[in-house]
């Protein structure tokens, strides 16, 4: 069930576009450009121009391949696309997104990349051991590649430039405060994709940041029934779990269902947004989720990797470049609902 955005406390008048916030973004990175190539290295030789467009970093030549772990159509995956395809659009750039949940597909869409000679690469990398081979032959054949969403600690180590997203552990930390100032006392946190590193961080950082226990659930996402099964039977085992993190808006919603089924009084805060979870944190349904702000980790590697091929950017300083956590709860969001509608967070 989808919930239209209510005004609230510093609510703007009306919500951009997406067209409108694009412009902004791009403006700055224009700004940029023309500084490069109006400089004393701007001009080049023609051989040198023919060069850099080969190898894709001639304006509005250069061809980018995202290609994400997570399912096609899904819900947070879909921000990223948006954010990919919008930095393209704005900058004149070739995306090209590609998403598949199985590490090994996974690896042969990026072989598919590199052997189409692509000029840069996004990769989420929650599979790091599986993926490292194909992002190291992309490096060693001259293609730039940024990381995001997963794998922040191994992305060095196979070569990227930098990585895009948020520190899983300290984002987890962050969420295991929130419930500790709530005064809970017992959390289950629910991973629902075995083998994903960044969701065992996450459960390990709300263990750091919460006061009370923490115990683990794995759930299986592309079983909704017997995730929802899963959650009530260990609700209705132990009476004394008052706090749900699910790691995933989706079972958010399934854990809010199994709470009511298993008559606990547990409460359910989540990782990431949708139109759900607004209506759920509006109605008190829900506490409050951590935004790891997602559209960046589409929109900033295009704009990174033009940077890079037109003026030899590099971002971060061999550090990660953090989109979150941003902590989403009662009093604001009504303010931050209303650009989850626009496909924006």
């Amino acid at each position: 069930m989808k919930s239209e955005p209510t005004g609230g406390r510093g609510r703007h008048t009306s919500v951009p576009s997406r067209r409108r916030l694009r412009w902004l973004a791009g403006l700055a990175v224009g700004a940029l450009a023309l500084a490069a190539c109006s400089g004393p290295q701007g001009t080049g030789s023609s051989d040198e121009a023919e060069g850099d467009q080969q190898a894709g970093g001639g304006q509005g030549d250069l061809r980018v391949a995202v290609i994400s772990h997570g399912t096609p159509g899904d819900a947070f995956w879909n921000v990223v696309k948006n954010g990919a395809e919008d930095a393209g659009e704005d900058l004149g750039v070739q995306v090209e997104y590609n998403a598949d949940g199985d590490p090994g597909n996974q690896a042969k869409l990026i072989d598919n990349a590199v052997a189409q000679g692509v000029g840069g690469l996004v990769v989420s990398m929650a599979n790091p051991d599986a993926l490292g081979p194909s992002i190291k032959r992309a490096v060693d054949a001259d293609i730039p590649v940024i990381t995001i969403n997963s794998g922040e600690d191994r992305s060095a180590e196979f070569g990227a430039l930098t990585h895009v997203g948020q520190t899983e552990r300290i984002a987890g930390e962050t969420a295991g405060r929130k419930f500790a100032d709530l005064g809970k006392r017992k959390l289950l946190c629910v991973i629902h994709e075995a083998g994903n590193i960044g969701l065992n961080e996450r459960c390990e950082g709300t263990r750091d940041g919460f006061s009370g226990q923490v115990q683990n659930l794995q759930v299986d996402i592309n079983n909704p029934t017997d995730v929802e099964s899963r959650l009530r039977g260990a609700l209705q085992t132990d009476q004394s779990i008052d706090a749900v993190l699910a790691l995933n808006s989706q079972v958010a919603a399934l854990a809010v269902s199994a709470i009511e089924a298993a008559g606990s009084q547990a409460e359910v805060a989540t990782f990431d947004l949708n139109s759900d979870v607004v209506a759920a944190i509006q109605s008190g349904d829900m506490l409050f989720a951590v935004d790891q702000q997602q559209y960046l980790q589409g929109y900033l590697p295009v704009q990174f990797l033009k940077l890079y091929r037109e003026n030899a950017n590099v971002v971060g300083g061999g550090k990660p470049v953090l989109t979150g956590p941003d902590l989403v709860e009662k009093d604001n969001i009504d303010r931050i609902g209303q650009y989850v509608e626009r496909g924006t967070r």
